[in-house]
């Protein structure tokens, strides 16, 4: 089978796809046939080496985590799926970015049938990271949240689930995302210079924010607190891992809402036509390094995902 692999730290160009054995599902493992594989910030950071000391690869690493596809074979002991299921999932083994790929049977979730390969192998670790985000800053009906990269993968999940809670919402991103903050609830607000002001004149008659979700890094944790007055507990950031020492803020993300029961509610929303994951761009396999390159620039509206 065909897989992606690295075997030095580096940029998309250390990337390859390999042929290696298919593996065998262990007890309690399901082999899946990956028919969609969503590409994260997050492994291009541990694939570079910059978190290393926290998340460090083993040579040769693959790479990956969000995966849907088809069950095809059942390792010992599984019962809650049947070869021919079509399922959403995610491995903590940075192994999804493959044809074939073994997964725990307790991280697959059904794929309903209107929920698009793409959109449904791009769901897992964005949509656990705003639902993580959401329940860290501890969000309820009547409260205003900011949120840095608002359109991006993780903030656009983020907008619209805050939404759901009863927020009101204040994204902030680039000109050409505004318009599509607007269609979702949010009110847009541009990045750059004077950026406190222009929050507080968007929000009118309710000068306050309540809360800040940070996806994007840089100073925002610190713009939450000393510019916008949000109280260091409700201030959550997906980037800034010191800032919770330095300032006490929350650093909830993929791991505290990956669950398959989230993935499945999240999934059925999607169903339902109540939740949209914006896909940026999909790639086949062999062009994975120009699909991290675009995700490189740093722009991107939603996902970008590999099909298989």
């Amino acid at each position: 089978m065909k897989a992606v692999r690295f075997d030095e730290y580096g940029d998309a160009d250390v990337l390859t796809v390999a042929d290696v054995p298919v593996p065998d599902p262990g007890a309690g493992q399901v082999l899946v046939r990956v028919k969609a594989a969503g590409i994260n910030p997050g492994e291009a950071k541990i694939r570079e080496g910059q978190l290393h000391a926290r998340w460090p690869a083993t040579f040769p690493s693959g790479q990956g985590s969000d995966l849907a596809g088809v069950v095809d074979r059942l390792g010992p002991g599984v019962t809650t799926v049947a070869a021919g299921d079509e399922v959403i999932g995610w491995v903590d083994t940075r192994s999804a970015q493959a044809e074939y790929v073994v997964v725990d049977a307790d991280n697959l979730a059904g794929k309903p049938a209107e929920v698009p390969w793409e959109v449904a192998g791009a769901l897992g670790v964005a949509g656990f990271t705003a639902w993580a985000a959401i329940r860290a800053v501890n969000l309820t009906a009547g409260d205003t949240v900011a949120v840095s990269a608002a359109a991006g993968g993780v903030g656009s999940l983020t907008v619209q689930l805050a939404r759901r809670a009863g927020a009101t919402v204040v994204g902030i991103a680039g000109p050409h995302n505004q318009e599509w903050l607007r269609e979702h609830g949010a009110i847009p607000v541009r990045y750059g210079e004077d950026l406190v002001g222009r929050i507080f004149d968007a929000l009118l008659t309710t000068p306050q924010v309540d809360a800040f979700i940070d996806t994007h890094g840089g100073d925002y944790v610190e713009f939450a607190i000393n510019e916008l007055g949000v109280e260091p507990s409700r201030v959550d950031t997906i980037v800034r891992f010191d800032a919770v020492r330095e300032y006490g803020v929350k650093s909830e993300g993929n791991a505290v809402g990956a669950s398959a029961a989230n993935l499945a509610e999240l999934a059925q929303l999607i169903a339902a036509g109540e939740l949209e994951v914006p896909i940026a761009a999909t790639y086949p396999l062999d062009q994975v390094r120009e699909a991290y390159a675009e995700l490189a620039k740093g722009h991107t509206r939603g996902k970008i995902v590999l099909l298989l």
